[in-house]
């Protein structure tokens, strides 16, 4: 069998909100409670993050995701509407602007926890060969 990543535990201050912006951007489904602590994100049929509250430190956390150019272009629309900025490297200021590494588009933007999320349209995540 494959190996799959089913779920991932994100620390939040306000795991409902943070669940919801996502969810939101994304355009994916969300819950505000499941089985347990959690607040889900349903990413795809295969994937969830699971969003729970914390008063302890976290590290921040980079997240990526791959999209087709159609996502991509409205899940772009939706932080430019909703006032979020982004930038177009992973360190760099926010520039507003889109990468076109490796011939596709990828933008990362910083969500109000601190966590960063990436998005993509070309993975750059090879096997070295």
């Amino acid at each position: 069998m494959t190996i799959h990543l089913d779920h991932f535990i994100v620390s939040a201050r306000d795991k409902v909100a943070s669940a919801r912006l996502l969810a939101e951007l994304l355009g994916v489904p969300w819950a505000e409670t499941t089985i347990g602590p959690f607040s889900a994100v349903y990413i795809n049929d295969g994937l969830t993050l699971d969003f729970i509250d914390t008063d302890e430190d976290f590290p921040v956390e980079h997240f990526c995701f791959r999209v087709s150019d159609q996502k991509f272009d409205a899940i772009l629309g939706r932080i430019q509407a909703a006032g979020i900025k982004y930038r177009s490297s992973v360190r760099g200021p926010m520039d507003m602007q889109v990468s076109t590494y490796l011939g596709g588009k990828g933008i990362y933007w910083n969500e109000p926890e601190g966590h960063q999320w990436e998005m993509l349209t070309v993975s750059y995540a090879r096997q070295a060969g």
